[in-house]
């Protein structure tokens, strides 16, 4: 670094004497004495402000750990406060790490810079569930979201997230009608069907009828592959248990994210033990499939309402986990009671 500033400083001391020629002819002693003056003026400068941190091998080490990064980017933040990115990055990492209400609350700080950016909106909400106890969306979260839709009406994510937030309410009538506009804007075949699944569930809860039948979604729910195949038994000792308006769901979670699952069925609570394929047109989900993760969280519940809700007296198996792929079968036993 010594060797950088000294040559900084003789490359100043060659342009000043080139540029001050005519003052060196006619007044030698003036010519020196601002080539001096100047270059010390540049020097002081460079050494006070002008250090080039980036030239710091230090400096320019990548982070190789979550824990790293993480220091630098609260450094930069500390440098840099009104970084709207820089915000949303370090929520982003702060979640990834488990730290859910750290997560939360810089992306509240995120908001104050950005107010109104139905992208920002969207997230915080979504991040604000993540780090309540029961990954609900409170009071708040769900504000931001219909501030989110108020600016762009059909901001696919923060209209999915306002929809789960409604039948986390026991509220599925609005949670269809906040669903089915994106019907028109989702492109995928898959995904559309999976879409269109959670919408009559939601329907259906609330005694409405199911949508008009889709030849296009039904021809993309038919050709998904199955990812996971699941068999379901159920205690012998719990077969009394079942109640007239009881349903069987068979979810598929990934693993420390949304509550919503990332592929359901609902099948009448009868015939056990019984089989359930699980894949892409499962997922009710138009932002994330089966097929794009590792590994998900297996679960098999029986709801005596019918409904998707958990509540006390539902039957359920212990949480499994899984690999989706075109070969994986596993079984789930039914073998306690809800509190």
């Amino acid at each position: 670094m010594t060797a950088f500033a000294l040559a900084g400083l003789a490359l100043a001391v060659l342009v000043l004497a080139y540029v001050l020629r005519p003052l060196w002819r006619t007044r030698p002693a003036a010519g020196f004495g601002a080539v001096a003056g100047l270059t010390l003026a540049a020097g002081l400068l460079y050494f006070a402000i002008g250090t080039p941190q980036a030239l710091d091998p230090a400096r320019r080490k990548a982070p190789e750990t979550l824990d790293e990064a993480i220091a630098q980017l609260e450094a930069q933040l500390r440098r840099e406060p009104n970084s709207i990115e820089g915000w949303r990055l370090l929520g982003r990492a702060y979640l990834a790490e488990g730290r859910g209400d750290a997560a939360r609350d810089v992306l509240a700080r995120a908001l104050k810079l950005a107010p109104d950016d139905p992208d920002l909106l969207a997230e915080a909400a979504e991040v604000r569930a993540l780090a309540a106890p029961q990954r609900r969306f409170d009071e708040e979260g769900v504000a931001m979201l219909r501030r989110a839709l108020q600016q762009q009406p059909m901001h696919q994510r923060a209209r999915w997230f306002l929809g789960i937030a409604q039948r986390q309410a026991q509220q599925p009538a609005e949670a269809a009608r906040t669903w089915e506009p994106l019907l028109g804007v989702v492109t995928d075949p898959a995904t559309a069907s999976s879409l269109r699944q959670q919408i009559d569930a939601a329907r259906r809860d609330a005694g409405l009828p199911p949508l008009p039948a889709s030849p296009a979604a039904a021809a993309a729910a038919e050709a998904a592959p199955a990812l996971l195949r699941v068999t379901v038994e159920l205690a012998p000792e719990l077969r009394g248990r079942l109640g007239a308006d009881a349903a069987l769901f068979v979810l598929a979670r990934q693993p420390g994210g949304p509550p919503m699952p990332v592929a359901a069925k609902r099948l009448p609570a009868t015939g056990f033990p019984l089989t359930v394929e699980l894949g892409d047109g499962d997922s009710p989900m138009p932002t994330l499939k089966l097929s794009q993760l590792r590994q998900v969280q297996l679960q098999a519940r029986i709801s005596q309402a019918g409904t998707a809700e958990r509540g006390r007296g539902d039957l359920e198996s212990a949480p499994q986990p899984a690999q989706p792929g075109a070969e994986s079968a596993y079984t789930l036993r039914i073998d306690r009671v809800v509190e």
